[in-house]
């Protein structure tokens, strides 16, 4: 099986929809991303804004004065690549002088500058399919074809990054799962996912815990790890290369398991 990254999740907000309030200090937060690098991860994915459904956006500023720290502190210790889970173009370039690795943009460039940014400073970028806003994309998501839908429009933000002068093997594409999706659409998104990996560049899977896995088996996030793992299994058979999760140790020994079986 080809190499494929698991990007561990560290969450620095109050609200986020199941680690919310648990590392929103510095001590707590790098703690977290030691454990993570411990338990396996091979990226660290750092945000303070929650996009569960219904959350409004944050600042630059609060982001800012939230993530800052905690880059620092983390970069003190490891060189692990680190990700910033930001669509502000200020919040990245804050955080330049840190060395980080990856802007994992939710909003696919929607900030005008970002795209300079992530350019001009040899930065990979993933770009995430979402219909509306964190506050209403759960309203009532609508596609004519979803996975043809996701396809064109990831398409197209891949090509605009070329036109740029960013390489494909800096792009990142990810279908965001529950990011403007039904059930229904979140499923047939997870059974077709290999059709991304056409566009050429690395698939992010972002299922974690997430409300399809919840609404299937009917527990809380708190108790979705199984079900998280079981629609894992499938990401990777449908080419997934990179697995942003809140599991690091349980996901790398998934991983471990199908090297020894998956032929």
């Amino acid at each position: 099986m080809n190499k494929i990254e698991i990007m561990g999740v560290l969450n620095i907000t109050e609200n986020s929809f199941y680690d919310g309030g648990y590392y929103n200090d510095i001590s707590s937060s790098v703690k977290q991303a030691k454990y993570l690098i411990e338990e396996g991860a091979d990226i660290i994915d750092i945000g303070a804004e929650s996009s569960k459904p219904g959350s409004n956006p944050v600042s630059s500023e609060v982001q800012i004065s939230k993530i800052m720290p905690v880059v620092e502190s983390v970069r003190e210790i490891t060189d692990i690549p680190i990700s910033i889970d930001t669509r502000s173009a200020d919040v990245i370039k804050s955080l330049l002088k840190y060395k980080i690795d990856i802007v994992n943009d939710i909003s696919s460039l929607e900030d005008d500058a970002m795209l300079e940014i992530i350019r001009e400073n040899n930065l990979s970028i993933s770009l995430m399919h979402m219909q509306g806003t964190p506050k209403n994309m759960q309203d009532n998501p609508k596609y004519n074809n979803v996975v043809e839908d996701i396809f064109k429009y990831l398409k197209d933000k891949v090509d605009l990054c070329l036109k740029s002068g960013i390489s494909k093997n800096r792009i990142i594409i990810d279908p965001g799962f529950g990011f403007g999706k039904t059930l229904e659409h979140n499923y047939t998104i997870l059974n077709q996912l290999e059709k991304f990996s056409q566009i050429g560049c690395r698939v992010l899977s972002g299922i974690s815990r997430k409300s399809m896995i919840g609404n299937v088996i009917n527990k809380p996030a708190s108790e979705r790890l199984y079900g998280s793992l079981a629609a894992t299994v499938l990401a990777v058979r449908n080419k997934a290369k990179i697995l942003r999760v809140h599991d690091v140790r349980e996901t790398r020994m998934l991983l471990n398991f199908m090297d020894l079986i998956v032929r």
